[in-house]
């Protein structure tokens, strides 16, 4: 039985949190010594696995990376033009291809996070499109059931 049929990932949280009770005053030094002796079984749950985590890294390299060089590049190419007098380059040209480049790549690093498949034994498509559409509407329901 894969994830998806359970209904949710393994580092989801639970549908439903309970309460925290605030310890008493007179507490803060027992509860921080349990805390110390036993591991943290929500930190574990609720962490994102490292296969998971090193094909969102993979993903935003370079939907991100890839428009950043790009309006990096930009600069350099234009320097290039405007020194070798091939054409007239308007600074508000560059400003605007560059800024595009940049704000494509802010773009990607969420694509980059939502379009790789969060399950561990699915690998997910090359440029993960239902991958981003799935987790898009994982987090939706995520904010709505937080809103309610």
């Amino acid at each position: 039985m894969s994830s998806e049929e359970r209904g949710n990932l393994p580092f989801e949280p639970a549908k439903k949190a309970r309460k925290k009770s605030s310890p008493s005053k007179s507490a803060p030094v027992a509860a921080k010594k349990d805390r110390e002796q036993e591991p943290s079984k929500t930190q574990a749950s609720g962490s994102v696995p490292e296969i998971v985590s090193q094909r969102m890294i993979r993903r935003v390299a370079f939907f991100s990376g890839l428009p950043t060089a790009l309006g990096m590049l930009t600069f350099i190419i234009s320097y290039v033009v405007v020194i070798q007098h091939w054409f007239k380059l308007p600074n508000i040209a560059v400003l605007l291809v560059s800024l595009g480049f940049f704000g494509l790549g802010v773009l990607g690093l969420s694509y980059g996070v939502l379009s790789a498949s969060w399950d561990e034994e699915i690998a997910g498509s090359t440029l993960g499109w239902n991958e981003f559409t799935m987790n898009l509407g994982r987090m939706r329901s995520a904010w709505r059931s937080k809103q309610s």
